[in-house]
């Protein structure tokens, strides 16, 4: 099962030149970006009753939430966010997280799913996850229960697939392993307490599995929040091949968990 699974994601896949098309989407303030999300999701089929923008409390920019039903009500939340600094361009924090929702959406929208899959781009991450903090907390004690993992993705593409090994969730961090072997691909565990935070906290915090994937490296984070954060600083094939694994790796856990 988790080998047809597997195959099926392969087959769906996005194409390379559609991945860096959205990737290069990134421009403009954080009400532009939000509005060019949801047209992304809406592009991709995403839209009417499973397109919600949520607003959140003392922010501008509301959550926007892309729902794909499956056929039971256990959930797998796939997040990132869409906001950015005022330095650099935000390409690589976080529009390369916030671009791939779209793709994802679109290749588990044609397998048959057993768990509701949840795409959330956050706004106002970049001041304290506050979008993420305000989604978590207006959960009820029965859809935190819900929950069976929340996979968030945070600048992407700057480096080959790495994954927040010290915060994330031990089952599905042996599962993407698994995955990742494989298919060949390469990742690695790098812990970014150093660096900062991110809106899996949220999550994980609430006792619900999670955990962020990212290709920061100790060489690489300084590109954050600077004026190196543009189109230049991302590897278009490692960018891909991170695609590559995550699209994978959501229709793995479908089965899996």
């Amino acid at each position: 099962m988790a080998i047809v699974a597997i195959l099926i994601a392969l087959l769906f896949q996005t194409t390379p030149e559609i991945i860096e098309q959205r990737l290069r989407q990134y421009q403009g303030d954080n009400k532009q970006r939000e509005a060019t999300l949801k047209a992304l999701f809406e592009a991709s089929g995403c839209k009417g009753d499973k397109l919600a923008e949520q607003p959140v409390k003392h922010v501008k920019e509301p959550n926007v939430i892309c729902t794909l039903p499956g056929s039971t009500p256990s959930v797998i939340v796939v997040g990132a966010h869409f906001d950015r600094v005022s330095k650099g361009q935000g390409v690589v924090d976080n529009w390369s997280g916030a671009s791939l929702l779209p793709s994802l959406f679109e290749g588990l929208a044609t397998q048959e799913r057993k768990h509701t899959f949840v795409f959330i781009g956050f706004t106002a991450e970049e001041e304290g996850e506050i979008g993420s903090k305000f989604y978590v907390k207006q959960l009820s004690k029965e859809q935190k229960t819900a929950i069976r993992a929340m996979v968030n993705m945070d600048t992407l593409g700057v480096s080959s697939t790495k994954v927040w090994q010290s915060h994330a969730d031990k089952e599905l961090s042996n599962l993407l392993g698994q995955l990742a072997g494989a298919m060949k691909l390469p990742l690695a565990g790098v812990n970014v307490e150093a660096v900062g935070s991110t809106d899996s906290e949220q999550f994980r915090d609430a006792g619900i599995p999670a955990m962020t994937i990212h290709s920061i490296t100790q060489e690489t984070w300084p590109i954050l929040h600077s004026p190196r954060d543009q189109l230049a600083a991302i590897k278009l094939d490692d960018f891909y091949q991170t695609y590559r694994l995550i699209a994978a790796y959501l229709s793995f856990i479908d089965t899996k968990l």
